[in-house]
């Protein structure tokens, strides 16, 4: 970044580590990434020479880090969604084609939603008290749902109001602490998805999602001075690439076998915890300051 010091790698290994993990799993990354840079600068370990801008910048590095390994582990899903996709004017239709047509559809209400409200969103970004509640409250919805949906259905199954109703809990996630990931497989569990298509086809839905996001802070960086990805974006970008793709194998691969209880258990602990150092005064002026 132009006339700007190089953040230190200790720092860009951690957001990176943080938001390669927590992107995909149902614990919220964007919470995670607020909880971060609080805790860093608040103990007094961020330096004072990480401008706002490059504080963007490697959110946004980190982010299509993870969007890389993402479609790195759906290549096969892609190449065949827009195989489908350029099957269509000839009147061929194929299964690829209608899941992207799903996919299309339940990224839409987040993108308007997120638009129509993107000068408020600033407001809430780092407050402690709502990312405990969110991460407790839906916490607790994931595990309700995992334990009384029923397990009948495939994303071949899903209708275009299901993928609405999966997109419009995704609109819940532009609040700090819900998780995109975790209110998009509730959705798809009560729904009656299995718990390796519900992770399926929220991990999709993520592509255009993170994308969007990215465009959308892009956007904001170049109104708001002259920063461009440096060196530290790459490795953060890369290291978040790498965290990532191991998160997503490892979810995947758990959830052939096993239930979310784990991801519930960490967000109640971590919301609890959250809440009580906030109550009690413990965080005192602990808080977001970016400075954008």
């Amino acid at each position: 970044m132009t006339g700007l010091p190089p953040v230190p790698l200790y720092l860009l290994a951690v957001l990176a580590l943080v938001q390669g993990i927590t992107e995909f799993l149902p614990i919220s990354s964007s919470g995670h990434l607020d909880l971060t840079w609080i805790a860093y600068r608040g103990l007094g370990e961020v330096p004072p020479e990480v401008d706002p801008r490059q504080q963007l910048v490697l959110d946004v590095a980190v982010h299509v880090g993870t969007l890389g390994a993402v479609c790195l582990y759906y290549w096969h899903d892609l190449a065949a969604m827009l195989t489908g996709l350029w099957r269509l004017p000839r009147g061929r239709r194929d299964p690829a084609a209608r899941l992207a047509g799903l996919l299309i559809l339940a990224t839409l209400p987040v993108l308007v939603v997120g638009y129509l409200v993107k000068d408020w969103l600033p407001t809430i970004k780092g407050d402690l008290a709502l990312i405990g509640w969110t991460t407790l409250g839906f916490g607790i919805a994931l595990w309700i749902a995992d334990r009384s949906g029923v397990t009948l259905r495939r994303i071949g199954d899903l209708a275009a109001v299901d993928a609405l109703v999966i997109g419009l809990a995704q609109v819940l996630a532009l609040v700090p602490g819900t998780s995109r990931s975790g209110i998009t497989m509730t959705a798809g569990r009560l729904l009656g998805m299995e718990r390796p298509e519900a992770a399926r086809f929220s991990l999709l839905m993520s592509i255009p999602t993170i994308a969007a996001a990215g465009l959308f802070a892009g956007m904001e960086l170049s109104e708001i001075g002259s920063a461009s990805f440096s060196a530290d974006a790459v490795i953060a970008a890369g290291m978040a690439f790498v965290a990532a793709l191991a998160a997503i194998a490892l979810m995947m691969a758990w959830l052939k076998r096993a239930s979310f209880l784990p991801f519930v258990i960490y967000r109640i602990l971590l919301g609890c915890l959250l809440l009580f150092l906030v109550y009690s005064g413990t965080l005192g002026d602990w808080g977001w300051q970016s400075g954008l």
